[in-house]
């Protein structure tokens, strides 16, 4: 009875398990080489040989009637012929042996870098890099488009490390305020202020539980892909603006528009929570009086073709090169600390999710730091 080869199981799924030993692809090419230099001497002595069969057969003597050596005749010289011709593919064969081993090596010589550091790669050290020399051909793009890919993979993997730290550090505060109200409640049950201990309590739990929510809205974000239909950004915009009118004038920041028409294809879903984030992080990271804020849309001034939602705010000046980490989970204007004050403080994944939502729409999220303070915010996308 036929058994069904064996496989592995792993987490992943089913893998093959061990492959035939074959040769290797530097024999196969040495064989190849040699197959080549000896069917192409072979072809050649057919030539030859056809030619000389083809020869009329005089009778060959000496030009001097006086010397009598005789000539060889036709069939003696073919006969020299297809001994040395074997000879002569004997060594022909052995040469190209030889010179195709060390042809095969040396053009396979790439590859053996490539298979280092994609084990290097396979046992997590994707900090190595290939870095091939060499003219412009298939091995260096090979190359090059590997070192490109363990650059994306250890910027990703980095990138979820420092979600990870970061997102277990943003949810373990809520619960250890909680817990601490709760044990200082149990020590002296009789001295609460029961009102202001549960209002304290809601507070604390509703932030847990808006945080955890825009945790799973950024996940969801990168598995799967959002319905788009045609639209206008700037009333996109419009609604945005009227639901963050409340908070801006209890901020005392002034808000202005200049909403053009800006047609593109999005999800508008997705597109109201970018220009609501975008406006609430230009009003919560403003001055603490006398602040603004300015909305425009319209067509892209720098990108022909494409339009743009921009949001300008006043506030405190930022360093040019803490601007581009903004957009990195749990990190704020002021690094990783967050707003004492209730109205201003954000849970530092607004422009996170931002990003990914511009990265869902083909998008681009540019920052830029105002030179008087404050950022400049524009989410530039395809036209229509």
């Amino acid at each position: 009875m036929n058994h069904p080869p064996r496989t592995r199981t792993s987490g992943s799924g089913t893998r093959p398990g061990p492959r035939p030993r074959r040769l290797t692809a530097r024999m196969r090419l040495t064989l190849s080489y040699t197959l080549f230099a000896v069917v192409t001497g072979v072809l050649s002595l057919a030539v030859v040989y056809v030619g000389m069969r083809y020869i009329p057969n005089y009778p060959l003597t000496s030009s001097n009637p006086r010397d009598r050596v005789s000539a060889p005749s036709r069939q003696e010289i073919l006969q020299s012929l297809l001994t040395t011709s074997g000879y002569a593919l004997a060594l022909l064969t052995v040469v190209g042996m030889i010179g195709g081993w060390l042809i095969a090596g040396r053009v396979l010589r790439p590859l053996q870098d490539i298979t280092g550091a994609a084990h290097r790669a396979a046992s997590g050290a994707l900090e190595h890099r290939i870095a091939l020399a060499g003219p412009r051909d298939e091995f260096t793009e090979l190359s090059d488009a590997f070192d490109e890919m363990l650059e994306r993979l250890q910027r990703s993997f980095d990138a979820q490390q420092r979600f990870a730290a970061n997102a277990s550090h943003e949810l373990r505060t809520p619960l250890a305020i909680t817990r601490t109200m709760l044990q200082v409640a149990a020590a002296d049950p009789d001295g609460q202020d029961w009102a202001t201990l549960v209002a304290r309590l809601q507070d604390t739990n509703q932030r847990g539980i808006e945080i955890s929510e825009a945790l799973l809205q950024l996940a969801d974000l990168g598995n799967l892909p959002p319905e788009l239909e045609p639209l206008d950004l700037a009333h996109t915009t419009r609604d945005a603006l009227a639901a963050v009118q409340e908070e801006a004038a209890a901020l005392g920041v002034t808000l202005t528009a200049d909403c053009r028409p800006a047609p593109t294809t999005g999800n508008p879903v997705l597109l109201r929570q970018a220009a609501v984030n975008l406006l609430q992080n230009a009003l919560r990271h403003n001055l603490p009086t006398g602040g603004s804020a300015t909305v425009t849309t319209g067509a892209d001034p720098d990108h022909p073709g494409r339009v743009h939602l921009t949001v300008t705010n006043t506030g405190l000046r930022l360093a040019p090169e803490t601007v581009p980490t903004l957009t990195e989970p749990f990190l704020r204007g002021r690094g990783r600390t967050a707003q004492t004050d209730p109205a201003r403080r954000g849970h530092g994944l607004g422009l996170a999710i931002v990003a990914a939502i511009t990265d869902t729409h083909h998008g681009e999220l540019r920052l830029t730091p105002g030179p008087a303070g404050g950022l400049r915010a524009t989410l530039s996308l395809p036209g229509r």
